[in-house]
């Protein structure tokens, strides 16, 4: 364990509490964010409920149920009083001008949480579709403890709601700039998910906002819905479907949209870190394109359609590139 300067005594107690989570900056600092963290929790999770199959096959899921849990321990200790949560560890200033590893890390340990007077519906949403999604995860391991989960969950969305203000304690590094409704309505998609409860389900029909993105982030999933939008069996669903193909059309080089790539064909969706984008959406592009093969559905973008097949390699395409097959 490193030692730390300037940490005050009830910071350092909190921080004690939350030893595990991740370090989740990328730029070399050692403070860790909630806002990030419950994201990358959440897409984990995601691609263990969509994919447990193929991971069990390659002997990975229980790799991923521990680094899931690794973070969801976190989440139940930061959120371990009603109506609180703390959401940042460390200070992101000091940890940016020295870049070592943890273990050397002597940079203030300074502890930020939310609360009824101070809130942040954003992170709090965040942090319960994060819990929400990974108690699918273990509902079938560990009964108790995917209800703790479920059971957090709603007492963080419902603290969102209930005190709503947009946070920006993390500022300027992970400021929210889309505000807080993409957040709202994600903790209640995956609440619905883990639940079916009508409550959740009207939230996200009735409140849903439309937009078309072309980002899927830590602070931007207005347009995705983790219930599948063209099932079949639940119409007020379907019009996330158009959010979607969206999306799509926005990202797909032969679409109208016109994304610029680089002669290797990997796609340019932003100036700074564009790898964690194009990962995001390849991700999104290999779970919607096994839905659009499940449904026999397509995407239409203008005057052109796109197939599973199409989806489905274009996000290889993406990944071959990211790790290392650039021509």
């Amino acid at each position: 364990m490193g030692t730390f300067a300037r940490t005050s005594a009830a910071d350092l107690v909190a921080w004690l509490a939350l030893f595990q989570g991740y370090l989740v900056a990328v730029n070399g600092d050692n403070a860790k964010y909630g806002m990030p963290m419950a994201f990358t929790i959440t897409t984990l999770v995601w691609s263990a409920i969509a994919y447990s199959s193929q991971l069990q096959s390659a002997g990975e899921l229980g790799n991923v149920r521990a680094a899931i849990r690794w973070g969801t321990d976190y989440f139940l200790k930061a959120a371990s009083r009603r109506n609180r949560l703390y959401v940042q560890v460390g200070d992101p200033v000091k940890d940016h001008e020295c870049w070592v590893r943890p273990e050397n890390m002597k940079t203030p340990r300074t502890v930020l949480q939310i609360n009824e007077s101070t809130p942040g519906t954003e992170i709090a949403a965040e942090t319960s579709a994060a819990m929400a999604a990974s108690s699918i995860v273990f509902r079938h391991t560990d009964r108790p403890y995917a209800r703790r989960l479920l059971n957090k969950a709603k007492l963080l969305f419902q603290f969102a709601k209930s005190h709503k203000g947009t946070y920006d304690g993390e500022c300027p590094f992970y400021c929210s700039y889309s505000g807080y409704n993409d957040e709202l309505l994600w903790g209640a998609a995956w609440l619905y998910t883990a639940t079916h409860k009508a409550v959740y389900k009207t939230y996200i029909t009735e409140e849903a906002v439309s937009a078309v993105l072309d980002e899927f982030n830590w602070d931007l999933k207005i347009c995705w819905n983790p219930s599948p939008p063209f099932s079949g069996h639940d119409q007020a669903l379907k019009s996330y479907k158009d959010q979607v193909d969206g999306y799509i059309c926005s990202v797909l080089p032969e679409s109208h949209y016109k994304i610029p790539t680089t002669p290797g064909g990997l796609i340019h969706l932003r100036d700074g870190a564009n790898v964690q984008y194009v990962s995001a959406a390849s991700f999104l592009f290999t779970i919607y394109g096994d839905l659009l093969r499940e449904y026999n559905q397509k995407v239409q973008c203008a005057d052109k359609q796109f197939d599973s097949t199409h989806l489905l390699a274009f996000a290889k395409q993406q990944m071959d590139y990211i790790l290392g097959q650039t021509h």
